[in-house]
């Protein structure tokens, strides 16, 4: 099952992408200047970077339950156990999930209002103390 992240937030990435790639094509064929031309190339970096964001978000999700496990989906996300997880702690919002070894907090101002119900409910049938 895959936890979304909130659809605002997406198109937020992409268009602060778009928004970015026009300033680089306007730099690049626009623009006529000496100085600083790596300056111009800094630009498309920019809006490759959002415009890759929201392809990796798009295509990824925040969350992801399966087998037995729970993996937030970034570059170097952390993975649990779900049988390891000994306590879930709400704090500001956010779901603090606790084992011996690791903890993973997950940002619930992030998530989709209805996979955030879906994983409220997943978290509930763990038999773990609440907090």
């Amino acid at each position: 099952m895959k936890i979304q992240y909130k659809k605002k937030k997406l198109k937020i990435n992409l268009i602060f992408g778009l928004i970015w790639l026009i300033f680089a094509i306007v730099q690049l064929f626009v623009v006529d200047y000496q100085s600083n031309g790596w300056i111009k190339y800094g630009w498309l970096g920019i809006s490759l970077m959002f415009i890759t964001m929201y392809f990796y978000e798009y295509f990824n999700q925040y969350l992801t339950i399966k087998d037995g496990f729970i993996k937030v989906n970034s570059p170097f996300g952390t993975r649990l156990n779900l049988n390891e997880i000994k306590q879930i702690k709400m704090f500001a919002g956010d779901f603090i999930l606790k084992t011996n070894e690791k903890e993973l907090t997950i940002n619930t101002q992030l998530i989709d209002s209805k996979s955030l119900v879906l994983l409220k409910t997943e978290l509930e049938k763990l038999n773990v103390e609440w907090k």
